[in-house]
């Protein structure tokens, strides 16, 4: 299969700052591909010169097929991070007016115009200028506004960011409809969860270097599956222990241990039987956020061969 994107050892710097740093990457046609790290970690650079906002120092950036993006401009979506609608502009003319852009002549834009209000539940408030929305509904339309012209490959910088669950759920059933019609999304974000449901591959940047990358089951895989998952009631003492827990992370209604070297998870169901009243407990891998906090605390080794 014919990659949509590919960089090649890619350099960009600000002054003395170098914000990305040798960056290599191969992006399959057809998937989510998650582009994650910290903030200021080089994600919203890399982005901007994939789109030919800005243009890299060295190396080689190909974009389906092309050396630039301004060649396949019409076949790009592009959702920024820093959201950008005309405040007293009506809906349905911003729309219109991103279609235009888009070389979408009027009788191919009127009726996808109609299908993505309807879906977007926005048919209501189509009149309406975009200071009278939400924060959540001005982020519908720029959705719409990056996929009406029915692009082959899409980059999200962090789309989730204001969303209700509601529309949360309604961006991320979309999201999977237009890959499954074979559209490449590249999907930037800190929310290890929402990449973690989403991503078919990704690529961890800290301090402008790929730290981490590959499928995400393989990702995952390197750090093993000797995690447990507890849910309880009652004072957990034993998770203090280090000779018994080399840590965890408690998130209310469970908590995730990693068991200390040479611990097998059936010791800590053992000690966690003993003083408190276990709800469930599972040994799984570890989540995306685990993995996440540990490379870029520099405990990557942990992980195996990374890039």
């Amino acid at each position: 299969m014919r990659s949509a994107v590919t960089l090649n050892k890619v350099i960009k710097s600000f002054d003395t700052v170098r914000a990305v740093d040798n960056l290599s990457l191969e992006i399959p046609q057809g998937e989510i591909f998650g582009l994650i790290g910290p903030n200021g970690a080089g994600k919203t650079t890399t982005i901007r010169m994939l789109l030919g906002i800005l243009m890299p120092d060295s190396g080689t950036i190909e974009i389906l097929g092309k050396s630039s993006c301004r060649e396949v401009a019409n076949q790009v979506g592009f959702l920024p991070e820093e959201r950008g609608l005309f405040k007293r502009m009506v809906i349905i003319d911003i729309i219109r007016f991103f279609a235009e852009l888009k070389g979408i002549p009027p009788r191919k834009a009127t009726p996808l115009e109609e299908i993505w209000l309807e879906r977007f539940e926005l048919k209501p408030w189509r009149d309406k200028k975009v200071e009278e929305l939400s924060k959540g509904m001005q982020q519908k339309v720029q959705f719409i506004t990056t996929i009406l012209h029915e692009p082959r490959l899409i980059f999200l910088d962090e789309p989730f960011s204001g969303l209700d669950p509601v529309n949360t759920n309604l961006i991320k059933d979309v999201m999977l409809d237009l890959v499954k019609n074979g559209t490449t999304i590249i999907f930037s974000t800190h929310l290890m969860e929402q990449a973690e449901k989403l991503c078919d591959a990704l690529c961890l940047i800290d301090k402008g270097r790929s730290v981490l990358q590959g499928r995400l089951a393989e990702v995952k895989g390197r750090f093993g599956r000797n995690r447990c998952r507890l849910s309880y009631d009652g004072e957990a003492r034993f998770l203090k222990d280090t000779a018994l827990v080399s840590r965890y992370d408690d998130y209310g209604q469970y908590v995730e241990i990693q068991p200390a070297e040479g611990v097998q998870p059936q010791a800590i169901l053992a000690q966690a039987v003993s003083q408190v009243t276990v709800r469930s407990f599972n040994i799984t891998e570890p989540s995306l956020n685990e993995i996440f906090i540990t490379v870029v605390k520099g405990g990557a080794n942990a992980g195996g061969d990374h890039e």
